[in-house]
């Protein structure tokens, strides 16, 4: 996955991620939403918060690891045209490095808030944060580690049987079409995307 631009708006459909890092000698993992910013950062930044008590906070290493994954199906062998093969798995899924700084201040803590309520609430939505009562909010508030990552990579993965001959990647798709679920139908569309994107370059080089 080496569009930048496919590479963000998967990020975004996919936002909950989970984050790694490494404490006090061992690995430790939290599966939290984060959100992309791009106009912060050399690369962009995620944000996110969790609740205080969450040991991954407490002697947090500086370089953490959050991985965003998507739709992913079992490819079995008996679609293909011949027996002279072995199951796989399509996936797609992106990799965030970068390097975490704890926000403390009050109103980090509140954008972010702010931020992560409306960005899965909604333009629409009926509920707003701003009506709670102030001694309830600042009591979660007090209850939440802000953070954000100061992104220094990204590695986008999409393996959606690409290294295969059309007619077979064909075959694949009408039996995923079968399936009538979301991951399915995701990495059937991806698939399409993709057929169509090399008969186009097939059809310019000619």
């Amino acid at each position: 996955m080496d569009d930048e631009n496919e590479i963000c708006d998967f990020i975004r459909q996919n936002s909950f991620a989970i984050l790694i890092s490494w404490n006090e000698h061992k690995l430790n993992a939290t599966h939290i939403p984060l959100l992309l910013d791009l106009n912060e950062g050399e690369k962009g930044v995620l944000y996110g918060h969790v609740a205080k008590a969450n040991y991954q906070m407490s002697n947090i290493s500086k370089d953490v690891l959050a991985i965003f994954p998507g739709a992913h199906k079992y490819i079995s062998p008996q679609w293909y045209e011949s027996d002279q093969t072995v199951p796989t798995w399509s996936y797609l899924a992106v990799h965030v490095y970068g390097v975490i700084h704890i926000l403390e201040d009050r109103d980090s803590k509140v954008n972010i808030l702010k931020e992560t309520v409306n960005y899965f609430e909604g333009k629409d939505s009926s509920y707003k944060m701003e009506k709670l009562k102030e001694n309830y909010f600042e009591g979660l508030l007090k209850g939440i580690t802000a953070f954000k990552i100061e992104i220094t990579g990204i590695e986008g993965k999409k393996k959606i049987s690409q290294n295969h001959p059309e007619d077979r990647q064909k075959l694949v798709i009408g039996q995923l079409e079968k399936n009538h679920d979301p991951d399915s139908e995701i990495i059937v569309s991806k698939m399409k995307e993709q057929m169509k994107e090399m008969e186009e370059k097939k059809s310019g080089n000619k």
